[in-house]
Parts: C-alpha cells; structure tokens; sequence
C-alpha cells in the first residue's frame, strides 16, 4: 500500500460528493418537468415524439400504469433485440459476415442489456456486427438507464405528494431523461474519449503489420460513443472482451478515473434530487454520507488485500490480471466502484483477485447495488432499507414509524420486505441449483471453493443486474443463458413492481408534520442506523455463501492448499 493509493481513492471519493448538487439540480428540473438551457435545442425533438406517438405528457399514470407501461416498453425492446441478434447474418454494417447468434444466447444478451444488466457470455468483437452493437445494444444503455431514472422519479413523488393518485408518466420522464441528461453528456463524454485515442470509426477492423513482418487484423467500430454511455448509464457491457482493460475502451491512467467518476456521476445526484423533491437536502445528504461510507469501506478493504493480501506467491503486490497502466490502487478502486454501482465494467479480471479482495464486489452487489448504486435502482434500493430502518426505529419507540412526512406503515414494509427479499431468493436459489446439477458444475473452470465463488458471483451480478464475472466460469451454455436471464429478468423487475407500489401507496397518503416524538433522519444516529441495517439485513443473509466461497477461499491460501 502506498499514500499515493490511498490519495486517489480519497480525492475520487471527496469529487464524487462534490458532484451530488450540480447533478442534483439538474436531475430536480427534469423530475418537475420544468425547462431546462437545453430546452430551446432539444424541446422541439420531444414535442415531435410525442406528437409523433400520440402521447400526451401532462397526463399523469397511477402506480400500476405506470409500471404496466414499463414493462411493456421492456418487453417489446426484448423482443427488438432478439431479433437483431438472430438476423444479425443478414443485417447491414457486417462486412465480416459474422453470423446469428443461437436462440438461448440471443435471448440472455437481450434480456441482459434490456435489465441494465450488460451480462457478456460472449467476447464482443468476434461475435457482433457494428449494427449490432450500435442499435441492437447500445440503445438499450440510454433506455435501461432512462427507465431506472424515471422508478426513482416515481418513488421521490410517492413522499412528496399528498393524497394524490398519480406518480407521474413514465413516457415523459424517460423522454426527458434521455434527451436533457444522458445524450448531451454522452456527446460531449464521447468527444474527450476520441481525444484521448478511443476508436469511433464505422470501420470494422484494419489490417496491420506485426514486427515480425505478420499480418493482423484488429477490429475496430463505434468504441466511444458505446464506451460513454456504458459507464455514465452504469451498463458495463464493453464493446471487446477485455472491457475497460483493453487500450481502445480505457488508453490511459485519465480515462480509468474519468470512468469511474462517470460511473459514479449521477447517482449521488439522484439522492440531492430526493431530497430536495421531499423539501429538506439534508434527507439527501444522509443518505449520500451512508453510501460513501459503505463505499470507502470496501474500497478500502480491497485495496488493502490487493496490496499486501496473502497469496501463495506475492512480490510487490498482487499484479495477476491488472493492467500495469493502471497499478493495484486505480484496480482495486475500480472493481470497488463497479460493483457498488450496478455498472459491471472491469479493468482488471476479478477472478484474479486475492480471496478477500474479490469478497468485495460480490458483497457489494449483494447488497442489492445500493452503496450508490445503478442510475435510478441505487437510490430507490436504499429507499427500501430506510423504509425498514424506520421500521426498526418505530419499534424501539414505540410508535408508528414516519419518514419524510410519511407514516410507514404494514402495507409499505411489506413491499420493502418483498422487494429485498428477490436478491437472496433468487441468487442462493439459483447458486444451489447450479452447484448441485452436472450442467452447472461444468461451468466453473477451477475447483474447490474458488470454483464455488465463480457461481456465486455469476448469480449475483446477473440479479443484481451488474453484469461483471469470475471470468473462469463458462457461462456461454444454454444452462446458464438460460437461468442466468431469469436471474437478471427477476432482479430487475420483481423489485420494481413493489418500489412502484410503496409509491402509489405513499403518494395516497397525507403529510405528516414532525413532532418531538418523530425519529430524526438526518443526522449521524439516522446514517449509523441505515448502515446496520442494510449489513444485518443485506450482509448476513449472505455470510453461509461467503462463507463456502471466498472465505473458505482465503482460509485454504493461508494454509496454502490447492485444489
């Protein structure tokens, strides 16, 4: 470890907070409709999609609308890309002829970018045409972000509105989201990369000339503008195999930590925008304080184990699957910042990692993709575990538990409950049934515990809809296409449904002013309450898998057995 690691993990954190309010702004001028600098350029765009679909934006949804228009639009872009990706073989922009994909892979990679998930089984660019990857994949990482905004918009007017029926419209919301926040940044994003020698060519590959006096071709394409909108939409899905550790997706030490500033650059916006939708910041702040101190735990703790963590043969720190370009402090920090927000981008192979340091990211997105979290998904998933912290507060005092105004009672905790209750269900369910069928017990190409930890983190990043890998498991079979889509399916949407619901169910409820009695949700007793909550209720469920995976992984390095 050295002072320079632990500076950069402190400066990237301090910039992070120092982004929460002027995205804030931002993101509270598109949750109220009201216009923004960007308005003039891009309002007659939006008025003619509407006018174009018919749809009327001042006509507001309930919660059950809202949520059936969602889930239609995602259905229907499923269903979209499946089809690109079966007919790729006839599709224009594929000079390399590269043919469909097969029915169960199709349908887990369009299953994966529909869900913001960008789970890869496959190594990009050997498998996809450029119109592949620029309209079957690439939309899908401003509609599933867009998508992710707008539950959150939904959630922040269940408290801020007052015996009403509607949580907005989600046609409008995801318009806005697209068209004033995520492709102006992109353009602009996309630029600096080029600038910094990311391809952004419609070519499909080059022919170069080795030292040797070979030949090799080296595929090119749409690099930078994929590459933008991956990282600021916490998608994750790389345009080649290596993701962020290939030189064309992440050339230089500035580009990894622009990535991962992208990464984090709207989610702690969206917890100013809470709290300012609810009238009181402060409500924000207290859950950005939770969230960083969460982050800069695991961070803290990866970087530690990747510098001076005991393996089998260390010498100046643990180099096995890092790029020297980028070193074991700006490594560790990315797999820290990846797997807390749901992005899945990789600079470095985490499975070769040290046993603890790779405990990390999958405890991270066990706990639900929270500790910042996906574009949307982070915030309203720690809205869930406030609602049960209050919970637990109410019970301790003796009174009915209130937040933002508004009285939590069995009905919203029952939902919270349902909705937390997906990531274990789903994960250890799924983890249990792969480890004991022969189907599953191909994958993982090592043994003993590690080879159980590869399983494990597949099923966490596919609920969790991360998309990162223990790259050791092979997971391109029709095995775990197939389970690993239901896995990214019911993580995406069995917990939206019940966030919409705790909305509507809020948004029907009168203000309920503060009192001496209430329970303060501000200050540090509030932050040190949320953070226990969510590691009991998030972190034990999980401790058994640990346990039989990294842990026992970690125990068996010590006593340097192999299997």
């Amino acid at each position: 470890m050295t002072m320079s690691g632990w500076g950069l993990i402190l400066i990237f954190t301090a910039l992070v907070a120092l982004l929460a309010k002027p995205v804030g702004q931002w993101l509270f001028a598109l949750y109220e409709g009201r216009d923004t600098p960007l308005h003039r350029l891009l309002g007659p765009v939006e008025r003619g999609f509407y006018r174009a679909s018919g749809l009327d934006p001042a006509r507001e949804q309930g919660w059950l609308a809202y949520g059936l228009h969602m889930l239609a639009f995602q259905a229907v872009l499923t269903l979209f890309t499946y089809a690109i990706l079966r007919l790729q073989g006839v599709l224009p922009m594929n000079p390399r002829g590269l043919a469909g994909i097969d029915a169960d892979g199709a349908m887990n990679t369009a299953i994966a970018f529909v869900t913001n998930t960008n789970w890869q089984w496959y190594a990009g660019e050997s498998v996809l045409s450029n119109f592949s990857q620029m309209v079957g994949l690439t939309i899908h990482n401003f509609l599933s972000a867009a998508t992710g905004i707008a539950i959150a918009f939904a959630l922040f007017r269940g408290f801020a509105r007052h015996e009403a029926k509607t949580v907005g419209n989600f046609w409008a919301d995801c318009t806005r989201v697209t068209l004033y926040l995520l492709l102006p940044l992109c353009v602009v994003y996309a630029l600096f990369l080029v600038a910094c020698g990311v391809p952004q060519t419609f070519a499909s590959l080059v022919e170069a000339h080795t030292l040797e006096g070979a030949k090799q071709a080296i595929v090119l394409g749409p690099v930078a503008s994929q590459e933008a909108i991956k990282m600021l939409g916490t998608n994750g899905g790389g345009f080649y195999n290596a993701n962020s550790a290939h030189p064309f997706e992440n050339p230089s030490a500035l580009t990894n930590f622009v990535q991962m500033l992208s990464i984090f650059a709207i989610g702690p916006g969206l917890t100013w925008c809470f709290g300012r939708a609810v009238g009181n910041t402060r409500q924000g702040w207290a859950i950005l304080c939770a969230m960083l101190i969460l982050f800069l735990a695991g961070a803290g703790v990866a970087y530690w184990q990747e510098a001076d963590g005991a393996t089998l043969a260390m010498a100046g720190g643990h180099m096995e699957g890092k790029e020297v370009r980028f070193g074991i402090a700006a490594s560790a920090l990315f797999s820290a910042v990846t797997t807390a927000a749901s992005c899945g981008a990789v600079n470095a192979m985490h499975d070769s990692f040290t046993a603890i340091g790779g405990l990390i990211p999958i405890f991270n997105m066990e706990l639900g993709e929270i500790v910042i979290g996906g574009v949307g998904s982070g915030i309203y998933g720690f809205l869930l575990f406030a609602l049960l912290a209050v919970f637990v507060a109410g019970l301790m005092v003796g009174r009915t538990p209130e937040y933002v105004g508004k009285k939590i009672e069995a009905r919203e905790v029952k939902l919270a409950v349902l909705a937390i209750a997906v990531l274990p269900l789903s994960i250890l369910g799924f983890t249990a049934l792969a480890a004991v069928l022969p189907a599953g017990l191909a994958g993982p190409l090592n043994k003993g515990p590690h080879g159980f930890s590869e399983i494990l983190y597949a099923f966490s990043s596919a609920t969790a809809n991360n998309g990162s890998a223990f790259a050791g498991l092979s997971a391109g079979t029709p095995f775990y296409n197939g389970l690993l889509g239901v896995a990214m399916w019911v993580g995406r949407f069995f917990v939206i449904i019940p966030v919409l619901a705790i909305a509507g169910s809020l948004a029907a409820k009168r203000h309920t002013p503060a009192t001496a009695g209430s329970f303060p949700t501000t200050g540090a007793l509030w932050v040190g309450l949320l953070i226990g909550v969510i590691l009991i209720l998030g972190g034990l469920t999980f401790l058994p898998s640990l346990a039989l995976g990294p842990i026992a992984d970690q125990v068996s390095v010590l006593a340097h057995t192999a299997f």
